[in-house]
């Protein structure tokens, strides 16, 4: 009979343990939506267009929703130039689309001199 009730214990575990996870996973992913559409649209108050990329981050098994911070960051490919949103740790959280340098370069300079931090790591984007 031990045994029984010990299986039954197990299941109902379980049960009870696998939707939690997936609501912490919910839980992140529209706190992080949140957080990465306000910086979509900050972006696109400067380039005219912002693309929404990452909204939560797999950190140590767990999923967690992206920073609230704000940095600009960028990236150069030829002539060409993205500006990022990224949080304190480098995750994307909105990109323009690609800029000829030399816009690319005005504008980041611009939310700089508007109080937004520069982002000098590595940046996590879907690029």
């Amino acid at each position: 009979m031990n045994k029984s009730l010990y299986g039954i214990k197990n299941v109902i575990l379980l049960v009870i343990c696998k939707p939690l996870y997936h609501m912490q996973y919910h839980k992140a992913a529209f706190l992080g939506s949140e957080r990465s559409k306000k910086a979509q649209m900050k972006l696109f108050d400067y380039t005219g267009f912002a693309m929404l990329t990452y909204t939560i981050k797999h950190t140590n098994n767990d999923f967690e929703p992206v920073g609230e911070e704000m940095f600009v960051g960028k990236m150069v490919r030829g002539e060409e130039t993205m500006l990022f949103i990224c949080d304190g740790d480098g995750y994307a959280k909105a990109q323009s689309k690609p800029l000829p340098t030399s816009k690319g370069e005005e504008i980041y300079k611009k939310i700089i001199n508007d109080g937004i931090s520069e982002f000098n790591g590595d940046i996590k984007t879907v690029t």
